[in-house]
């Protein structure tokens, strides 16, 4: 294949791939947004002196962490809605996109909230101990000492999390998400052009990974000063 036939594929291509990068950034960035508010309830969760808690908490850790993402997809999409219909909603029905959503939510929550526990394990505990003796509670402490050290500390790791999980996306694909691997798919199978379209699937998600740690290398000299 020549330059011009290259570009010429991606002008054929690029309305199939702009509908599944829709939504493979609809699904990434909402997963994210609700995983962050997970991570950090199960991270608080986990580093609980009450010990039900904790072992909610490293039990979820430890199915997530310990079953492959497709499997859990296919949990999700297939596995779930049957047990309800068997048991007590005969009606109920699980889209795709909410299926897959749902899976990137607990998987990036649960890596999320490891991220978490480790950064607020970092912070100095005299920090604790020292806010603890003027009298503040623990939960405000958290709030506002603790948990604003913690973020600055896993910054790069939240936003490592971020790729993997923009990346982790494609995985959707096996349920029949309509993302953008899912539109490359569709189209080389009706052009048999599999070389320049899953090129540019390439490039383009470097071209969104490269923006994200732009964005990070310029929080973290920000979050420094």
């Amino acid at each position: 294949m020549d330059l011009a036939g290259f570009f010429e594929t991606l002008g054929e291509v690029w309305p199939l791939l702009a509908n599944g990068l829709t939504t493979t950034l609809y699904v990434t960035v909402v997963s994210l947004v609700v995983a962050m508010f997970l991570g950090i309830f199960v991270c608080l969760m986990n580093l609980s002196k009450i010990a039900p808690l904790r072992g909610i908490a490293k039990f979820y850790i430890w199915i997530i962490r310990g079953t492959p993402m497709l499997v859990q997809a296919f949990y999700f999409y297939f596995a779930v809605p049957q047990l309800l219909q068997a048991t007590i909603a005969p009606d109920f029905r699980l889209d795709v996109v909410t299926a897959s959503t749902i899976t990137l939510i607990l998987n990036a929550g649960a890596y999320i909230s490891e991220i978490f526990r480790g950064a607020v394990q970092s912070v100095d505990k005299g920090q604790m101990e020292a806010s603890r003796s003027l009298g503040v509670g623990h939960a405000k402490t958290m709030q506002k000492i603790i948990l604003p050290q913690a973020v600055r500390i896993c910054l790069p790791s939240l936003v490592n999390q971020c790729i993997i999980t923009l990346k982790d996306s494609t995985i959707m694909y096996a349920i029949g998400l309509p993302e953008i691997m899912n539109q490359a798919k569709v189209y080389v199978g009706r052009t048999f052009e599999s070389f320049a379209t899953y090129t540019w699937v390439a490039v383009i998600f470097l071209a969104i990974t490269s923006v994200l740690m732009v964005v990070s290398s310029q929080l973290e000299k920000r979050m420094r000063k």
